[in-house]
């Protein structure tokens, strides 16, 4: 096995990544393709989803700043044209998936979500830190969409979709606001303007804080309006892959990771972090505790109120996130029961979730970890998680 620790394979295994989406990822008419199949085929040439729009952005950006590849400062830029050009919602915002086809844009899906445009905020942060200044107008607007249509100041967080003309609807969720967080922290370091970061720090401790402390110190999934736990949207329902029920492993070490970062950022700044770190280490220590398969290996994607498994399969993204935790966790503490479940959590990876013969990493594993599929990458997958939580690891590595 590799020194999962080592910066050499941290960027060895991102440029692995990398080299299963270029040469085969661009679409030269705009934008990127959205759907690979194990092998790197693509499988549905037309249609186009926000998120994987976004992820795109990122990627490339990532990559410019790492590698200094200049295709991928093009891509990032190519990118960011079809993100402002083809996504452009009629009534302002973007649009969530539309059907691309000979240059012009069909829209399948109008609805207005707030993940949605906090990926569109990370997008344009990152491709602002990667030097294509065109970006830094768009974090502005997006932050301006965000306020205008969804912050709600009385809860201190972020309502979660709205029809084609802005009417908001009353379910509430965690995910988006998430999200939000990290994009508003890349907002930050790439302008500097402090309310990126204000916002992040309010973002996570309405999230992280108060709003667990109503599910014994886990974060929750779904709320109503006046932000009260909804413990019942989508009970039995695994089809809604951004709305899923039950706690999510993968959620709450993301969460973990996330405020670890913020507490970083906001140093020296007079705002209280004191409870960053424990919260952190509580969240990750609650998915080991119920999210970790000790019988068949990896992290499962969820589990009930109660600890019990609730959906064992093994999603790519979970593994991805919490070894990122376990590492920045391991680097804040100095203790070695996080550099032992991030050198656990990697092995498991390596043996199942990585594919070695094409790149890239397999979308989803049954809990027996067997494929399920040989659709690698559908719309909303590009490895963002999986190069994301490597470059996560070298920055807290100083590499």
């Amino acid at each position: 096995m590799p020194d999962f620790r080592s910066p050499d394979f941290l960027i060895g295994h991102v440029q692995h990544t990398l080299a299963f989406y270029d040469g085969r990822s661009l679409d030269p008419s705009g934008g990127f393709f959205h759907f690979f199949k194990d092998d790197g085929t693509v499988y549905d040439r037309r249609t186009r989803h926000l998120v994987s729009s976004t992820r795109f952005v990122f990627n490339n950006a990532t990559a410019w700043r790492r590698f200094g590849r200049p295709e991928h400062l093009a891509a990032t830029r190519h990118g960011l044209e079809f993100l402002q050009r083809a996504h452009a919602h009629p009534q302002g915002g973007y649009l969530w998936e539309l059907d691309w086809h000979e240059g012009r844009a069909q829209v399948r899906d109008g609805t207005h979500y707030c993940y949605g445009l906090a990926f569109v905020l990370l997008a344009h942060a990152h491709a602002a830190m990667a030097g294509v200044d065109e970006a830094r107008a768009g974090i502005e607007s997006t932050w301006q969409l965000l306020e205008r249509h969804f912050w709600e100041p009385r809860h201190q967080l972020y309502a979660n979709e709205a029809t084609a003309d802005w009417a908001v609807s009353p379910y509430r969720g965690q995910n988006a606001n998430m999200h939000a967080c990290e994009a508003m922290m890349a907002a930050f370091e790439a302008t500097g303007d402090a309310k990126y970061l204000d916002r992040a720090a309010t973002l996570a401790q309405a999230i992280a804080l108060r709003q667990a402390d109503l599910t014994g110190g886990r974060v929750w999934e779904h709320f109503h309006e006046d932000w009260s736990v909804d413990a019942d949207h989508n009970r039995g329902n695994r089809a809604d892959i951004f709305k899923p029920w039950g706690f999510q492993t993968g959620h709450l070490t993301e969460w973990a990771k996330l405020l670890l970062q913020l507490e970083g950022l906001l140093a020296g700044r007079g705002v209280e972090t004191g409870w960053m770190l424990p919260r952190a280490q509580s969240l990750f220590e609650a998915a080991m505790r119920h999210g970790w398969d000790a019988e068949l290996g990896g992290l499962v994607y969820g589990f009930d109120p109660e600890g019990a498994l609730y959906d064992g399969d093994k999603y790519f993204w979970v593994q991805a996130e919490s070894f990122a935790a376990a590492a920045l966790l391991a680097v804040r503490t100095g203790e070695s029961r996080y550099r032992d479940w991030y050198d656990r959590i990697w092995d498991y990876a390596w043996r199942h979730m990585v594919d070695h013969e094409h790149g890239a990493w397999f979308r989803i594993l049954s809990r027996d970890n067997r494929k399920l599929g040989d659709e690698k990458s559908p719309a909303g997958k590009t490895d963002y998680h999986t190069m994301g939580a490597c470059h996560d690891v070298l920055r807290a590595l100083g590499a």
